[in-house]
C-alpha cells in the first residue's frame, strides 16, 4: 500500500510541475489590465484590483465560479462595460468601447435566422469592409475549417446546436480579429458535442495562434484549452492565481496528467470560494506556498 501511495505521490508531483506561476512583462503584453475594478449600480463589486497581462498568441482561460467577475472582465475587454476603476489596454491603447480588433462570442450562436451559414459569414465580412469578390471564398475557407462543408446553404433552424456553434466560430475567425473573446461558448452543448468543439477549437488555435481570452467554469475545459489558466474568486471578484499550463498540445481529456492538475485546481478554487472574513480559522501557511501549489499530505509510516 505504501508503494502505491508513493507512486501516486510521484505522479501527482510530476503532473503539478506542468502548472507554474505566470510572469508576463506589462511592456511586452498585447492585453494589459491594471488595477481594474468595477462596481455595479446596485453596489455589487464585480471586480477588485485585477491585474493581468496577456501575450500575443496566448490562449488564456478565466476560470471560476458564478459571480466571480469573469464575464464582467471579458465585457470590459470587449468595450461593452466601462469599468469604474483601473485601465484596460490593447497594444498600449486604452479601450473606450467596442472595436474591430476584438470580437466577442457568447454562449448562444447568435446567427441571423433568415441567412444561411455562408450568408451569416459573408454578412459579417461585408460589415468589416471586405470586398464582395473575396467574401464567398473566405467564407467557404472557414466553413471547411470548422467541418461544415455541405451545410453552406443551410439555415440555422436546420442545424444542430453544435453545428450552429461551429458556424458562429467560422464567422468569428473569418473576420480575423486580433483578439477573440469567448464567454462560455460551449456551455449549452451536450457533453459529447462539447468535447468535439473543444478539440476543434484547440486544433484551430494550434494552426492560427490567435490571441484568445476564454471564460469558463469547467476546470478540465480550461486545462485542456488554455496555455494559461487564471483562477478568479468571488466577493469581490479578483484574480487569485495565474498559472501557465506546460502540458503539450494537442491535449486529451483522457490524459491522466490533466486529471491530476484538475484535481489540484479544484482544491484551490474551493479554498477561495469562501471570503476571508468567513473562514472559521486562518488556513495553515503550508497549504498555499508561494509557488501556488498545494503540498501533498505526509505519507503514512509503515
Amino acid at each position: 500500500m505504501v508503494r502505491a501511495l508513493l507512486a501516486r505521490w510521484k505522479k501527482w508531483r510530476s503532473s503539478l510541475r506542468l502548472l507554474q506561476p505566470a510572469h508576463v512583462d506589462p511592456g511586452r503584453a498585447k492585453i494589459s489590465i491594471a488595477q481594474l475594478g468595477h462596481r455595479y449600480a446596485n453596489k455589487v463589486v464585480a471586480l477588485h484590483d485585477v491585474n493581468l497581462n496577456v501575450r500575443t498568441g496566448e490562449f488564456v482561460c478565466l476560470l471560476g465560479p458564478s459571480g466571480c467577475g469573469k464575464s464582467t472582465l471579458l465585457f470590459a475587454l470587449a468595450g461593452h462595460v466601462e469599468p469604474t476603476g483601473g485601465t484596460v489596454s490593447i497594444d498600449g491603447k486604452r479601450i473606450h468601447g467596442p472595436g474591430p480588433d476584438r470580437l466577442l462570442m457568447f454562449q448562444e450562436a447568435a446567427l441571423f435566422p433568415w441567412l444561411t451559414v455562408r450568408g451569416n459569414i459573408t454578412f459579417a465580412l461585408a460589415a468589416r469592409g471586405i470586398p464582395r469578390d473575396e467574401r464567398r471564398a473566405r467564407a467557404d475557407t472557414f466553413i471547411r475549417r470548422v467541418q461544415l462543408t455541405g451545410f453552406e446553404d443551410s439555415l440555422p433552424h436546420q442545424l444542430s446546436g453544435g453545428m450552429k456553434m461551429r458556424a458562429s466560430l467560422a464567422r468569428a475567425l473569418a473576420v480575423d480579429p486580433a483578439v477573440l473573446l469567448m464567454d462560455e461558448p460551449f456551455g449549452s452543448l451536450d457533453a459529447q458535442t462539447r468535447v468535439h468543439m473543444q478539440e476543434l477549437l484547440q486544433s484551430i488555435w494550434m494552426r492560427t495562434a490567435k490571441t484568445i481570452v476564454f471564460v469558463t467554469h469547467d476546470v478540465q475545459e480550461a486545462l485542456m484549452l488554455g496555455t494559461r489558466v487564471v483562477l478568479m474568486a468571488p466577493r469581490p471578484g479578483r484574480v487569485v492565481r495565474d498559472l501557465e499550463v506546460h502540458l503539450p498540445m494537442p491535449r486529451s481529456m483522457e490524459d491522466a496528467r490533466l486529471t491530476e492538475m484538475a484535481r489540484h485546481v479544484r482544491r484551490l478554487l474551493r479554498h477561495f470560494e469562501v471570503p476571508d472574513s468567513e473562514h472559521p480559522t486562518p488556513p495553515p501557511r503550508r497549504a498555499l506556498p508561494a509557488r501556488g501549489l498545494l503540498r501533498p499530505s505526509p505519507l503514512p509510516s509503515r
